[in-house]
């Protein structure tokens, strides 16, 4: 223990030491930096006040020769008197910038940003030009104070007598001014060579006293930690040994957990029926607070005598195996409940054999089936009352149609039958004009009644619908009906090839199609409509267009389903397309006109056949 104090007290001394010896590397380093940072903010700034000296200093070159060059201007005889105004005011502007920049030069001036100078090199040339500056000076005031004097042309030669020594100095004074700069650059250059060594020395001191003695600790700390790994993984596996064996233990825990859980509803007995214990959620269940000593289960579970023997018998029989069955008890408040029973028997030591009862409640369960099963039994009712009316309705629709055929006959080729014979029994051979008329008048009464047997045959049957299929006598019966009404009756086609199908589904789709375009003729109105198919995707497609005069949709849903407006009425059209497991869709807008679209899967024709 005093070992392990010991070597914990060394370690944190050395990391102590090596904090120590790092922060005040890193407080050097940063030091430096602080310091270099100094000196190159102090040198930028001179440089701007050198660079700000210098322009000042290079612009009164400048200043000196644009003096000059004004004054020699002023000896012009071509200059107006607005002229000449004009060019006095400009050099005594230039003159007063002149003096100011060359005062600021010695004694500073914040207005045009210039330090005073200290140089003592640099104030020994600008006394040196000073009398050079005070004679031009003196020069220009004089020229500006007369400027139509005789004098001002001495003045001008005394001007020009000074400006190039002024120029010299001046050129002086500006490489004095560049000297002074360089020598500042070249010391801060060391100063920052300084720095950097000393800088660099402080990182290889740190290396060396620092970083290498933790590099080797640090090394030999994870050695250490090796090998106390490899100790610890030993020690794991033995402890994992132990723990698969509590897991296995509690594992078996768990299962016997989970049945209970699961099976909240549970009592055991005794040989004899008398309870040892039972669940509080099956007490809950069977409305009893508590229960009394030696009470026996049957009686417990129900309340009525019947169930009660029936459980006495199933319980108190010895078995080997678990029983299951479902029940129906009696609470005492009446309430009945199915439950789903298992026993389990129990062969403890003393060889008496003792029941488990497991039960789950499936009272929601056997009402739900019930009420099924109620409901199956009275939807078959009344799909078998819905079926004897659909017969009733079919018998009835084919008595109109028997009717309707028969008025045709009787009223169309009847007629024209009885017209012909009138006529055959009145033709006089010995009126040969009579004769010839009545003969050519029997001719097209006979073409008449061809046309309506022709007509009426048509009607009931197709021989195309039967010979080649829904396509080619959809087109014929678009065709006839065109011919014989005189509307515009089309038929497209946008099929791909002429697929036959279920002759059924053929005889349906064909009659419910006829029925929509008779009703678009007889009710609608309509001088146009157009049939169209397509078969795309196994889905068969009829549409009917028409342009008449429309109605309401809500009307078909008032309207009573044994009404038979247009032969079969809508009613029919409807069960006929149900019969084939198809769709039919009404859509009309009054003053619009009506679509009918009949939909047929053939695919589930095929899987009916293969079925």
């Amino acid at each position: 223990m005093g070992r392990n104090n010991q070597q914990q007290t060394l370690d944190v001394s050395t990391f102590l030491r090596i904090r120590k010896w790092y922060l005040l590397a890193l407080a050097a380093i940063a030091l430096t930096i602080v310091i270099a940072q100094i000196l190159i903010q102090r040198h930028l700034n001179d440089q701007l006040d050198d660079s700000r000296v210098i322009n000042v200093a290079g612009r009164q070159r400048a200043y000196s020769q644009k003096l000059v060059k004004e004054a020699m201007l002023l000896h012009s005889n071509h200059l107006t008197e607005l002229q000449r105004e004009e060019l006095l005011q400009r050099l005594g502007n230039t003159l007063a910038i002149w003096k100011v920049s060359h005062d600021g030069l010695q004694n500073g001036n914040d207005s045009i940003g210039l330090p005073k100078e200290d140089n003592t090199t640099i104030l020994q040339h600008f006394n040196e030009l000073s009398s050079y500056h005070n004679t031009m000076v003196n020069a220009v005031e004089s020229m500006l104070a007369a400027p139509d004097s005789l004098k001002n042309e001495n003045q001008l030669n005394i001007l020009l007598a000074n400006e190039g020594p002024f120029l010299e100095k001046m050129d002086t004074i500006v490489n004095a001014y560049d000297t002074i700069s360089k020598e500042q650059l070249q010391n801060l250059k060391v100063k920052e060579y300084l720095l950097l060594a000393f800088s660099l020395l402080i990182l290889f001191l740190e290396v060396l006293f620092i970083f290498r003695p933790l590099s080797i600790q640090i090394r030999e700390t994870i050695r250490d930690l090796v090998k106390s790994k490899l100790k610890s993984d030993q020690d794991a596996q033995e402890i994992k040994k132990i723990f698969e064996e509590k897991e296995k233990s509690l594992q078996e825990l768990k299962e016997l957990n989970f049945v209970i859980d699961n099976a909240a509803l549970f009592a055991s007995a005794r040989s004899d029926g008398s309870v040892v214990f039972i669940s509080k959620k099956f007490l809950t269940l069977l409305e009893e607070p508590k229960i009394a000593p030696n009470t026996h289960l049957p009686e417990l579970l129900t309340t009525d005598d019947g169930q009660q023997q029936y459980l006495s018998e199933i319980l108190t029989k010895p078995r080997k195996n678990i029983r299951s069955e479902e029940i129906e008890i009696t609470t005492k408040s009446g309430k009945k409940l199915w439950l789903d029973i298992s026993i389990i028997p129990i062969h403890p030591s003393n060889k008496k054999q003792s029941i488990l009862l497991l039960c789950s409640d499936i009272t929601e369960r056997m009402q739900n089936q019930k009420k099924v099963e109620q409901l199956t039994l009275q939807n078959y009712e009344e799909r078998v009352k819905q079926k004897q009316v659909q017969a009733g309705l079919i018998v009835e629709s084919q008595e109109e149609e028997r009717k309707r055929i028969a008025k045709d006959i009787h009223d169309g080729i009847g007629q024209m039958l009885t017209a012909l014979r009138f006529n055959i029994e009145s033709i006089n051979l010995t009126n040969k004009q009579k004769t010839k008329e009545k003969i050519e008048y029997l001719k097209d009464l006979t073409s008449d009644l061809i046309k309506g047997v022709r007509t009426a045959t048509f009607n009931l049957t197709p021989p195309e619908l039967g010979d080649h299929g829904i396509f080619p006598a959809l087109h014929k019966m678009t065709t006839e009906l065109s011919k014989l009404t005189g509307k515009n009756i089309l038929f497209e086609n946008k099929a791909e090839e002429n697929t036959r199908f279920d002759s059924l589904a053929e005889t349906n789709i064909y009659r419910v199609t006829q029925e929509a375009v008779n009703n678009a003729i007889k009710y609608a109105d309509a001088n146009y409509i157009l049939v169209t198919i397509n078969l795309k995707n196994n889905l068969l497609s009829v549409v009917i267009d028409d342009d008449g005069k429309g109605f309401d949709p809500s009307i078909l849903e008032k309207r009573p389903k044994n009404t038979s407006d247009g032969g079969m009425g809508v009613f029919f059209m409807k069960e006929r397309i149900s019969y084939i497991n198809g769709r039919l869709f009404i859509n009309s807008t009054p003053g619009e006109g009506t679509r009918v679209t009949i939909n047929y899967n053939l695919c589930e024709t095929k899987q009916e056949v293969e079925q």
